[in-house]
């Protein structure tokens, strides 16, 4: 692409908003030397980098450049012997920290796995010169100033000169506060005169001080005198001033010689910064347009969708859609002046050679550009008023050139394709000219006031007229491209509603051949139907949107149902424990009762037993109610099958017990403690199902099922206390005569434990430890009586 067509397509401009985004220098050297590239390979890479930048972007919202800049003049000087400033120094300090800086920031994003490789290859690239950035930290400040700790000798130096210009301030501080010597001052103030501290005296007086008068007044009524008593340390303070320079020079060239060692690998570093700096202005200038990452292709496939020119106010730009390369490979675009066709001719041609140049464009998502490996454009008043050229005339220089370079890989730009000269020639070579270039298979867009070149799309396959939208009853374009459909000339319509006597209109159309009659007929046909169908896919949209409203309204009451039954479930659930609570207090309060009689009595009458029994099976009785009406899992599995006698957990209730009866493939009766129920085989759980049960004697009594042992094992001390004491209420109960407590032997506190509550237990007859086949010393055998 030539600088003559990047500027006519003003891609240069684009560059110059791009320079804004850039965060340094660097940035904008490699803005200035932008190009659209050729190669689809490259494209794709660059249109990559800048997805990059914008997902950086997105996440973080900064990459940082602070404390860069371009320090390669600095290098250059370094490299050829020159001694670097101390500020100069410290910009190459602040750089190479920036490296340090964007390195980490860059692998940090890769440790939070955002997928940026292209970035990531650039960074590790970058080797930071910490060692150098360490060794001019230590000799240079932040302001640029050379610090004590630059060397030992400066360090002694500048204590020096501090010393001495303390004692230079007090003599002649002693001077001027003195009474005796006010007098002879001018004023009361110590003054600098050619790097020398001293005294404004009066003329008549300038002897009084002796030393060295170093200036004078304008008016001659006040002599700068160097007094005598403090030439000697002035001296000395100049003498360590000097030694100071000397060392600040010696210190600065040899950090100039270091840099110049590392020059190479701080220049690779910069031109690395230099295309982070590019790809995140690129990124920050798509974001600015509200721009997309275009598809890419180089088989002349063009599909921008709402394509917006990006230097058009936002507010004020018409979105356009342009389709080229399935069918059509050529374009010609008519209407009326100022109706946008050489905007709409510049669009097209800018955001291909933005899209070549890796930036993403203001189009909507899924837009498609061809990648071209010529751009040519013949836009806007080509008059040359040094070659003494006519508009024609300059128009046909750069057509001709275009001509001789344009084969299938081009896209050519006409715009007002041969206006300036007789309107039947005009037409007659624009023609000639589109049948060239259309014959070599480039990509061609042109507009045109011809009518005769309306008809050229349809004598054409692979031609497509376009035109550029005009409302009649505003008399004002609306900048829409329509394509498939040629402009018409619109003058008869805007004379009539300007107040056009009729009859002139009428006579006017007479003039007018019947073919051209004929086409306007037809044009204006065409419009009818599309605005027809325009209508109709509106009202299909506005259908399409209300079904997708009704839609969301219905997952809405989908989701309400679904948590009203969800809260339904778990209120329903929460009543079902209560009762399990409810049966449990009651179950203990008649426990508590039959313990309370039998500690009174010694014995539990039959009348108050049958009493306790018939209200503990109340409380089944409710228990077992509330567990039917708990609402069925949601959920489908296959049926679980039990035993009578075996060991489960309720796991709503989180409790052990064992199964009493099946009452069909879905629900068991189980019994849990002293408590009996109803539950559903889904809610339980087999307990040791894997492991094999040592079978032990059970005795039924009224329905309830207790074993003739007490396992303690693993139990704590107070819990195994308390079940000893709940498992020889339900051996009574069941009429049991002997039973065994398993407590194991280990430390024996367990066993202990249980010996001291059987002695004190009113039923119990006596007890003893098991024998060789009963257990021995880990089980206490006891007689009920």
């Amino acid at each position: 692409m030539t600088p003559r067509v990047l500027n006519r397509l003003e891609f240069n401009k684009m560059k110059e908003r791009l320079m804004k985004q850039a965060a340094c220098s660097l940035g904008q050297q490699k803005i200035k030397d932008l190009r659209p590239s050729t190669d689809l390979n490259t494209v794709e890479r660059l249109q990559e980098e800048t997805d990059e930048g914008a997902t950086v972007l997105r996440l973080k919202g900064h990459m940082p450049f602070g404390g860069i800049s371009d320090i390669r003049q600095h290098l250059k000087r370094s490299e050829i012997g020159g001694m670097l400033s101390s500020k100069e120094l410290s910009d190459i300090a602040d750089t190479i920290r920036g490296t340090r800086v964007m390195k980490r920031f860059i692998q940090e994003l890769v440790e939070e796995e955002v997928a940026i490789p292209i970035l990531v290859s650039i960074v590790d690239e970058i080797i930071p010169q910490v060692e150098l950035e360490k060794k001019i930290r230590l000799c240079i400040g932040d302001n640029g100033e050379v610090l004590d700790t630059a060397s030992e000798t400066l360090r002694t130096v500048r204590t020096q000169i501090r010393t001495y210009d303390s004692r230079v301030k007090e003599k002649l501080e002693s001077i001027v506060r003195s009474p005796n010597t006010q007098k002879m001052l001018t004023e009361a103030i110590i003054t600098i005169r050619n790097g020398r501290q001293v005294v404004p005296v009066k003329p008549d007086y300038r002897h009084k001080f002796g030393g060295i008068v170093h200036d004078q007044s304008a008016s001659g009524a006040t002599f700068f005198i160097e007094p005598q008593s403090v030439v000697e340390i002035n001296n000395k303070l100049s003498e360590a001033r000097a030694r100071e320079r000397y060392e600040i020079e010696r210190i600065l060239r040899l950090l100039s010689e270091e840099t110049s060692f590392v020059a190479s690998s701080l220049y690779h570093d910069i031109d690395q910064l230099a295309k982070l700096d590019l790809i995140y202005a690129k990124a920050k200038l798509g974001h600015q347009m509200k721009a997309t990452r275009p598809h890419l292709n180089d088989k002349g496939i063009i599909n921008m969708k709402r394509a917006r020119h990006p230097l058009i106010d936002p507010d004020h730009v018409v979105p356009i859609n342009i389709r080229l390369g399935d069918d059509h490979h050529a374009m010609i675009i008519t209407g009326p002046n100022t109706g946008g066709k050489t905007v709409t001719l510049k669009t097209m041609g800018l955001l291909t050679l933005m899209a070549q140049a890796g930036l993403q464009i203001p189009v909507d998502e899924e837009s498609t550009v061809n990648v071209f490996k010529k751009v040519f454009a013949d836009i806007g008043d080509e008059q040359s008023i040094e070659q003494s050229l006519s508009t024609f005339s300059s128009h046909m220089t750069n057509i001709v050139r275009i001509l001789n370079e344009v084969d299938f890989l081009s896209l050519v730009l006409f715009d007002e394709l041969g206006a300036g000269t007789d309107p039947q020639e005009g037409a007659a070579l624009s023609i000639a000219i589109l049948d060239t270039v259309f014959a070599r298979g480039a990509t061609v867009v042109c507009t045109t006031h011809y009518s005769e070149l309306k008809a050229y799309a349809y004598d054409r396959e692979g031609v497509l007229n376009a035109s550029v939208e005009f409302n009649v009853e505003t008399l004002r374009p609306t900048y829409r491209l329509l394509l498939g459909v040629p402009g018409r000339s619109n003058a008869f319509e805007i004379s009539r509603k300007l107040g056009l006597d009729e009859r002139i209109i009428e006579e006017a159309r007479k003039q007018i051949s019947t073919e051209t009659n004929q086409v306007d007929r037809m044009i204006a046909s065409l419009e009818k139907n599309r605005k027809e169908a325009e209508k109709a896919e509106i009202e299909a949209r506005k259908i399409k949107e209300e079904v997708k409203k009704r839609q969301i309204e219905l997952t809405k009451e989908m989701n309400q149902i679904e948590e009203k039954r969800t809260r339904l479930i778990i209120e329903a659930r929460s009543k079902a424990e209560e009762a399990v609570n409810e049966a449990k207090k009651e179950a203990e309060e008649i426990i508590k009762e039959l313990r309370s009689l039998k500690a009174q009595s010694g014995k539990v009458k039959d009348h108050q037993l049958i009493d306790a029994k018939t209200r503990l099976d109340h409380a089944l009785d409710s228990l077992s109610q509330n567990e039917t009406k708990r609402p069925s899992p949601t959920y489908k599995k296959e049926p679980k099958t039990f035993s009578p006698g075996q060991e489960i957990k309720v796991m709503s209730f989180g409790q052990k017990g064992h199964i009493l009866e099946k009452i069909n493939d879905h629900e068991y009766r189980v019994q849990i403690g002293i408590l009996k129920m109803n539950v559903s085989a889904q809610d339980l759980k087999p307990v040791k199902a894997d492991k094999e049960v040592k079978p032990v004697v059970n005795v039924r009594t009224s329905g309830h099922v207790t074993k003739t042992e007490c396992d303690l094992r693993g139990e704590r001390y107070e819990d195994a206390m308390q079940k000893v004491e709940k498992y020889l209420d339900d051996a009574l109960l069941a009429g049991y005569h002997q039973v065994s407590i398993i407590h194991g032997k280990g430390t024996g506190a367990l066993r202990k434990g249980v010996q001291s509550l059987l002695k004190s237990h009113p039923r119990v007859k006596s007890s003893r430890l098991g024998g060789a086949g009963e257990g021995g010393s880990g089980v206490t055998v006891v007689e009920l009586k």
